[in-house]
C-alpha cells in the first residue's frame, strides 16, 4: 500500500483534474493494483464499463522524459472490460477503443507510441510484451463480406514474451506464439507459432527457434 501512494505521489502533477473525477467513478477491482492516465488523455467510459488492475501500475500516455504532444485516446462501451494483470505502460498518442460487451486483456509490457487497438470482441496480449510505435491491432473487419458474416469478428491472442516491431498491423483471428518477434512493417493476417521470426505482407515465417531480449 505505503509502494502505491508513493508511486501515485510521485506522478501526481502529470495527473489531469478531470481524469482523478472519472476514475472515481470507474468500476472495476483496483484494490492491488493503480491506474495513472498522464500527459495528454482522452477517456470516454460508459458508467457500466469496468477496469480491473489485479496488481502493479497501468500507466495511460506515460510520457519518457517529458510532456509530448501526442493526444491519447481511450473509450469503453456498455460493459466494456479492460483487464491489466501487472505492469503496463501504455505511451502518447494511442487510440484504443474497446466496443459494447468486449474484453481486452493484457499482461504486463509496454505498447510505444501512437498504438491503434480497436476490440470489437477479445484482444489478450500476454506478459513480457513490447510493441513498438504505429501498431494496430483489429479483431473485426468492421464490414463483412456477404455469406460470411460469421467470420467478421474473431479474437487476437498475443503469447507472452513477444515482441512486435514498428508499424506492424494484426488482424482478426491471428495467434501469435510466446517468444515470436515479428517484424516491423508486417501485416500479420494468420497465426504465427512460438519462437519464430515472422514478416512480410502478408507475414510468414521467415525463421524458427529463436530467442530475443
Amino acid at each position: 500500500m505505503m509502494l502505491r501512494f508513493k508511486i501515485l505521489l510521485r506522478h501526481l502533477l502529470s495527473i489531469r483534474f478531470a481524469n482523478v473525477l472519472l476514475l472515481m467513478r470507474l468500476r472495476g477491482n483496483r484494490t492491488q493494483g493503480l491506474f495513472i492516465p498522464q500527459g495528454k488523455c482522452y477517456l470516454g467510459i460508459h458508467p457500466n464499463a469496468q477496469l480491473h488492475v489485479e496488481k502493479g501500475v497501468f500507466f495511460l500516455s506515460k510520457f519518457m522524459r517529458k510532456p509530448e504532444p501526442y493526444v491519447g485516446v481511450l473509450k469503453m462501451g456498455d460493459a466494456a472490460t479492460l483487464m491489466v494483470e501487472d505492469d503496463f505502460i501504455i505511451y502518447p498518442g494511442h487510440h484504443i477503443v474497446v466496443m459494447e460487451n468486449a474484453t481486452l486483456r493484457l499482461g504486463s509490457g509496454y505498447i510505444n507510441r501512437n498504438a491503434r487497438i480497436h476490440c470489437f470482441q477479445e484482444i489478450v496480449i500476454g506478459k513480457g510484451v513490447a510493441i513498438s510505435e504505429h501498431v494496430t491491432l483489429w479483431d473485426t473487419d468492421a464490414h463483412a463480406i456477404i455469406g460470411k458474416e460469421s467470420t467478421m469478428t474473431q479474437p487476437i491472442r498475443i503469447g507472452d514474451h513477444v515482441w512486435i516491431g514498428a508499424n506492424v498491423t494484426i488482424l482478426k483471428g491471428v495467434t501469435i506464439g510466446e517468444g515470436a518477434v515479428i517484424a516491423a512493417g508486417s501485416v500479420v493476417t494468420r497465426s504465427i507459432p512460438p519462437y519464430c521470426l515472422a514478416g512480410g505482407v502478408p507475414a510468414k515465417v521467415i525463421q524458427e527457434n529463436i530467442q530475443w531480449k
